[in-house]
């Protein structure tokens, strides 16, 4: 009996299945929580496991893991990998980066969970390369080593904005004149980013265009209703924000496919992207990600997919706890 969980700034996914000796999942339950509502992991797993032992846990989770120790970047949590294990009795508790435990939950999809972008030229056993926009962005990469894919962990999302075009430079002078100078791309590539962006092109219009969005600032789900104005075309603005966003969005996949030359595939993760599908099919997304000049034909024989399965995350902390007990390496990540 495996525990796994996906622990971000809004969210908190913990799911208990039974592994068989193939690796095969059988779910036994799940429950969504929302993070900000609990001091820390420990009392969502309290309230979750009930009675229940586990013989193993693995947490992805949203920042640096040190010692089997993570402070949650979006949240006041520090999550002791050990004291969970003492506290719940379980034999082999492990922590993981949250993009390495997607990365690990690819092998746990079936074909429906995937929309192809593009096709490329799959080669067998190489590497993947993985980005997905939520809270903030992740970015992460799995490389083949002797007779498993091994997942590395990456805090690429906090790597710096560079834009493209005229407009971009001008988005990214708003922005640094209210940060310090630093804008990194998980502050655009996000629910947050795609708010931000609206909110610019809207003053930079001068206002012009009374905004319904915007009179609604205090709206939890602002992010998501931007882009479904987008998508059904009631807001010219949102329409242009989402397009912005999507150029971002593909600009950076592309520099993480010159980085990692992905030929197993880049795989697009997060909450975000299962809801912009129609801007993503447009071919704005592709064009943009192998506009790199002379490397424009390598990034087209990169297969790009979007991960549909909200999953994935969960999916691969547990497949990663399996995969250590059976193996009985127990703290080969710490």
């Amino acid at each position: 009996m495996v525990l796994g969980g996906d622990i971000g700034g809004t969210k908190t996914l913990l799911k208990l299945a039974e592994v068989n000796a193939q690796g095969e999942l059988f779910g036994l339950r799940e429950q969504r929580y929302d993070s900000r509502a609990y001091p820390g992991l420990a009392s969502v797993i309290k309230e979750f496991l009930d009675e229940e032992t586990p013989d193993c846990a693995c947490f992805g989770v949203a920042g640096p893991v040190v010692n089997n120790i993570s402070q949650i970047t979006f949240l006041p949590w520090i999550i002791d990998a050990d004291s969970i294990a003492t506290e719940f009795g379980i034999r082999e508790v492990n922590l993981i980066n949250d993009f390495q435990a997607a990365a690990y939950g690819i092998d746990a999809l079936a074909a429906e969970d995937l929309l192809v972008l593009n096709p490329g030229i799959p080669q067998k056993h190489g590497t993947r390369a993985l980005i997905g926009a939520g809270t903030f962005l992740g970015e992460g990469s799995l490389v083949w080593q002797g007779d498993c894919y091994v997942a590395l962990p990456s805090e690429g999302g906090h790597a710096d904005f560079a834009p493209r075009g005229p407009l971009q430079a001008e988005l990214l002078a708003e922005l640094s004149s209210h940060n310090d100078g630093y804008v990194a791309y998980g502050n655009l590539l996000s629910g947050g980013g795609l708010i931000t962006i609206y909110e610019f092109l809207h003053q930079r219009r001068g206002m012009s265009e009374f905004s319904e969005l915007l009179a609604n600032r205090g709206n939890p789900d602002l992010a998501f209703a931007i882009s479904q104005h987008a998508l059904l075309h009631n807001d010219s603005i949102a329409s242009d924000a989402l397009n912005l966003f999507v150029e971002i969005y593909a600009a950076e996949a592309g520099n993480l496919a010159l980085r990692t030359l992905p030929s197993g595939g880049v795989y697009v993760t997060g909450g975000i992207a299962p809801q912009i599908i129609p801007r993503l099919m447009d071919g704005r997304f592709m064009r943009t990600f192998a506009d790199k000049g002379a490397f424009s034909q390598l990034l087209m024989e990169f297969p790009v997919s979007v991960v549909l399965n909200p999953e994935v995350g969960v999916l691969g902390a547990i497949l990663h706890a399996f995969r250590n007990q059976r193996a009985g390496l127990g703290s080969w990540m710490r």
